[in-house]
């Protein structure tokens, strides 16, 4: 069954079940500074998990892509993806255990026809001050399952929230006990594990496919937990997975997501997939990582050294190593024929597609003159017989982007040994690395969610519709949007245009954008279908990622605005309240595309 067929499925089931669609969030949330990437369907259903009411009721349902960063280095295994498209439905306060607990059994039993008898549950076996979930316990008995195939964890397992287990979350946090769904494969497992393993060991024999999250706790300052004002249902099944599942295949690799993208990799290198278990690794990272880097450039996203840009330029640099490790050549355009399968999956890939690809081919040439860098101070080291230890090793990969691995195959080709004790050393250095970037994403993630509203950035906002529309008029039609972010200091956007701006053109953008804010224009906004907001001429660059229904923003009287385009928000009332903007900054990024800086004033 095709991973379309099954999103369909999921989607139709539960609006049958009254639940109303909600479009899934970009991958890059404008109007959210300090998160990178959108993690979890339930990102933007804090506020409403919490007690905030939501337009569409109590009862949603979404197919959300995701990405997760935290995953990279797992990626090399059948399960694992750093993007990720998340099926979930979520009840507000309305329905609870009794309802979610059956229903989801049904969708995967009867919609998708999977044998109960591969299904197991867990439960949450209790916590502190949080009582075991005998409630879900009877719930799965009555429904069928035996006991057999019902298993008690504690909170390190069946325990949900955005940071892990309870004593993890920080003040502010919500969460809630789990019980999760594991589909067993007819396969041999590792026998390390012996005769008997259980759902959650890591041997292979059972996949994750399904978790509802009983979403009730919210972590006080004093370090307890303290019930919401309202019991909610947060159900997430990753999609490939799911559809791993309805196939009988342990490796999500085989799915259709995957099929042909894995077949010319093969292609391309060579070598057939399923050969080498080594080399089925890279065939993974290859097709895993060029699955979000397309999907993250559609958005408008462009590699950097900064935020997004510098975990897209990971991503892509990291495929094309695998490449080299398959026995491939670095090429731009080997990796676009890849990677291109991806557009008759993905809408937004296929409409962008020259952007992509042109983004794609730019950063291999990047990358394979980094290489170059690299291998010439690791060739001119070996050449004056210096010491090549763990820490030159991983400067030689955070400067270059050199991998171990290469390094590791260039000194075996001189004679060299990398020793067990400099491969240590490159860990501890590279943990240290991870370590940091770990705690600055926790942070990032979750200052983000409690930073909406912020005014500036607010203000900020609108004044990126202002800029656009100027650059629209000061250079011509043909800049469109490729990106933006925004922080409480200043906004950043990336525009098509050859060249960078002339000082005339600067000031000749930056006045005319002050010129409206003195006008105290209004800004409004109305809810219509794409087709309706195009026929209206709204602007609608990467329109795609907030669905069928939109929001509309228009500056100016609706008979003559200034500007017009599909947005998630947020906005000031009228322009005056931007006060003023000036443009710091400007620089080339790629081919055609220029990126702007500009603060308040």
């Amino acid at each position: 069954m095709k991973t379309s067929e099954i999103r369909e499925r999921y989607l139709k089931f539960f609006i049958a079940k009254k639940h109303k669609v909600v479009a899934p969030s970009p991958l890059v949330l404008e109007n959210d500074p300090t998160t990178l990437f959108t993690s979890s369907g339930m990102q933007q259903l804090v506020p409403y998990l919490k007690g905030e009411k939501h337009p569409e009721g109590k009862r949603l349902v979404d197919s959300q892509p995701s990405i997760r960063m935290q995953d990279l280095d797992e990626v090399a295994d059948n399960r694992h993806y750093t993007f990720f498209e998340m099926l979930g439905n979520w009840s507000l306060g309305d329905y609870f255990k009794a309802e979610q607990l059956p229903w989801v059994w049904e969708f995967f039993t009867k919609e998708l026809e999977l044998d109960p008898k591969r299904l197991y549950v867990s439960v949450f076996e209790g916590y502190e001050d949080v009582p075991k979930d005998t409630e879900s316990f009877e719930i799965w008995k009555k429904i069928g399952v035996p006991e057999s195939h019902i298993f008690f964890y504690g909170a390190d397992k069946n325990w949900w929230s955005r940071a892990g287990a309870p004593d993890k979350m920080p003040a502010g946090e919500i969460g809630g006990p789990d019980s999760e769904i594991f589909y067993e494969f007819d396969t041999p497992h590792d026998p390390n594990f012996g005769k008997f393993c259980h759902p959650n060991c890591d041997c292979g024999r059972f996949l994750e496919i399904g978790n509802s999250v009983f979403m009730q706790y919210k972590k006080l300052e004093n370090g307890k937990l303290e019930e919401l004002p309202q019991k909610n249902v947060d159900f997430g099944g990753g999609l490939e997975r799911i559809a791993a599942a309805v196939n009988d295949d342990p490796d999500t690799y085989h799915i259709d997501l995957f099929a042909e993208v894995v077949r010319k990799i093969g292609e391309e290198v060579g070598v057939s997939y399923n050969t080498d278990s080594e080399k089925n690794k890279s065939f993974r990272i290859i097709a895993d990582h060029l699955r979000a880097a397309v999907n993250l450039l559609a958005e408008g996203v462009v590699p950097s050294n900064k935020l997004q840009g510098y975990a897209l330029r990971r991503l892509i640099r990291r495929a094309m190593f695998h490449f080299h490790l398959l026995g491939s050549g670095i090429s731009g355009s080997a990796v676009s024929f890849v990677a291109e399968d991806y557009r008759n999956h993905y809408g937004n890939v296929h409409k962008n597609w020259e952007f992509v690809k042109e983004n794609l081919e730019v950063e291999a040439t990047r990358f394979e003159s980094a290489l170059k860098r690299g291998l010439a101070k690791l060739t001119h080291a070996v050449s004056e017989n210096l010491e090549i230890d763990g820490k030159f090793a991983f400067d030689l990969y955070q400067t270059e982007g050199f991998p171990l691995e290469l390094t590791m195959e260039i000194l075996g080709q001189n004679g060299m040994e990398f020793s067990q004790l400099q491969k240590n050393t490159f860990e501890a250095e590279f943990e240290k690395h991870k370590e940091n970037s770990r705690s600055m994403s926790a942070g990032i993630f979750r200052g983000g969610l409690e930073s909406k509203s912020d005014e500036t950035i607010t203000r900020l906002h609108t004044a990126t519709h202002l800029l656009h529309a100027a650059l629209r008029e000061i250079l011509g039609e043909h800049v469109g949007q490729k990106g933006s972010h925004i922080t409480s200091d200043r906004l950043r956007f990336d525009f098509s245009h050859p060249n960078k701006l002339t000082q005339k053109e600067i000031e000749g953008v930056e006045g005319l954008i002050n010129e409206k804010i003195k006008a105290n224009l209004p800004v409004t906004f109305a809810v219509m279908s794409l087709e309706r907001a195009i026929k209206e001429g709204a602007l609608h660059f990467f329109a795609e990622k907030y669905g069928s229904e939109v929001k509309v923003y228009t500056i100016g009287d609706k008979e003559n605005w200034f500007s017009k385009e599909v947005c998630g928000g947020p906005h000031v009332r009228n322009t005056s309240e931007i006060g003023g903007v000036k443009i710091i900054k400007q620089e080339k990024i790629g081919s055609g595309v220029i990126r702007v800086y500009a603060a308040l004033r």
